[in-house]
């Protein structure tokens, strides 16, 4: 049965209205209220659920519930009731992030980190159909006596929960051992024969890598062999132009020690380089693929929302992950393919010292490929794309070829200078020419390198009559064009 706090934020959201041209139209965002990192995605009953941080009574973060939502494709996503609420001891300060996985009744498990008065920290658990979760009387299942010495109390958190071939449960909880120059975020492992009564395993990989103070939001899995570790650092202090500022997302890739369980890493590298991705999670969709969505969103950098917003926060595009020369990629999931119309092409352009427009490139729901002949174009010094702009606003994607850098920058969109408005990349340019695909969706800009080498993530809100797009080159520029609205 619904508690009193649960039935009050369902039937708040449910009298909420807001314009679909208010909102992004293919990216998830709340239908009212606040919204932060995914949590629970998983295909169950035949569709993909995905839970959040959320907070429906205002635009900005409180007290944490679940929100929740449902998609058949990834792309359209109709929203459900409220999933769960901060109503008992061990979560009256909120209920945080967690994960998913189905018992061998059919019913859906929820794991996630309560927050008790103080800031204490447990792992409890909620049981479900899909719809109506009740949470677990014997909450929380993993406390302080639950932890090795010197584990924290507070920093205990994001419980990634999956089941073995045996039937047996494995989580994952993110947690800040020692203090002082000892102190070293590490995920500890936790082992479950039902998925209900809990103990502790091992330190299943811990920072040796000086990547960040905290390790949130883990994901475990699978691909093409190799295992992998998905993770989100607090207080990164980056020395390269590819890794994020402040707060940023890494991949582990390696393997399980068969005597000691744990994992052996073989290389890190950076997930994303964007400005707007935080804590990812991924799903094993039906036909095998893996599947990754994340908050677009980072709270080092922060926007504002325009003063009108009745919510705030967006899910990243979903994305498919692949293996490739040993390196973790991503591209946008196939699905968005079908939703492609209008297509626009241009090819062999050349462009020397100038700026231009095409008729029929411009928009906010768009799909667009450009490759860039780098090595037939001479003198290039800079090759610039801009969208979302009209004569006061702009936001670029640009490429300096001595650097080989790309650089995202959202500087010209309105947005608070007080805020980090710019982020880059190195990016390589395999057979002399550089591949990106931009998706653009109202708020928010995608851009994917050389087939899925590297992402750059970034929201804005300049207003959506800001809808031209054009093309600059500082010496000259050889490319092609290839441009769909998207209709979803």
């Amino acid at each position: 049965m619904a508690s009193q706090a649960l039935e009050r934020a369902r039937s708040f959201e449910a009298g909420s209205r807001i314009l679909l041209n208010e909102r992004p139209a293919f990216h998830l965002s709340p239908r009212i209220g606040w919204m932060n990192d995914p949590n629970g995605f998983s295909y169950y009953k035949g569709l993909y659920h995905l839970f959040y941080q959320y907070h429906p009574y205002d635009s900005h973060w409180g007290p944490m519930h679940w929100g929740h939502a449902v998609s058949a494709d990834l792309l359209r996503w109709t929203a459900l009731p409220c999933a769960m609420a901060p109503d008992a001891p061990f979560d009256q300060e909120g209920c945080f992030s967690g994960s998913a996985a189905a018992l061998p009744d059919g019913r859906q498990l929820l794991m996630y980190t309560g927050v008790a008065e103080g800031g204490v920290q447990t792992q409890c658990l909620a049981v479900g159909d899909g719809t109506e979760y009740d949470k677990y009387p014997e909450n929380p299942v993993l406390d302080a006596s639950s932890l090795p010495e010197g584990a924290s109390r507070i920093d205990f958190r994001d419980p990634h929960i999956w089941r073995e071939a045996d039937g047996s449960f494995r989580a994952i909880v993110g947690n800040l051992t020692g203090s002082g120059a000892s102190e070293r975020a590490k995920f500890f492992l936790f082992s479950s024969g039902d998925g209900f009564r809990w103990s502790f395993e091992s330190v299943f990989a811990e920072n040796t890598f000086g990547l960040g103070r905290m390790w949130e939001c883990p994901d475990y899995f699978e691909l093409d062999g190799r295992k992998v570790i998905l993770a989100s650092a607090t207080d990164m202090q980056p020395e390269d132009p590819s890794a994020p500022a402040e707060n940023g997302n890494f991949a582990l890739l390696g393997r399980i020690d068969p005597e000691s369980g744990i994992f052996l890493t073989e290389s890190v590298q950076v997930l994303e380089t964007g400005l707007d991705f935080y804590a990812a999670q991924t799903v094993e969709a039906p036909d095998g693929r893996r599947i990754l969505i994340a908050w677009m969103q980072n709270w080092g950098s922060l926007p504002p929302m325009p003063d009108r917003s009745a919510f705030f926060g967006q899910m990243s595009l979903p994305r498919e992950l692949f293996l490739r020369d040993g390196r973790l990629c991503q591209m946008p999931v196939r699905e968005l393919l079908a939703f492609r119309r209008d297509e626009v092409r241009r090819e062999g352009i050349v462009l020397e010292d100038a700026e231009i427009r095409f008729a029929g490139i411009e928009g906010r729901l768009l799909d667009l490929e450009l490759t860039l002949d780098v090595s037939g174009s001479r003198d290039l010094k800079q090759f610039t794309l801009a969208f979302a702009r009209n004569e006061h606003f702009r936001t670029i994607l640009r490429y300096d070829p001595a650097e080989s850098l790309l650089t995202l920058d959202r500087s010209g969109s309105g947005v608070s200078p007080e805020i980090q408005n710019k982020c880059s990349a190195r990016v390589s340019v395999p057979d002399g020419k550089l591949c990106l695909r931009v998706i653009l969706d109202r708020f928010s800009a995608e851009i994917f390198a050389n087939e899925g080498e590297l992402a750059l993530a970034m929201t804005f809100y300049t207003d959506l009559s800001a809808d031209r797009v054009t093309f600059a080159a500082e010496g000259r520029a050889v490319f092609d064009i290839k441009k769909y609205r998207l209709d979803v």
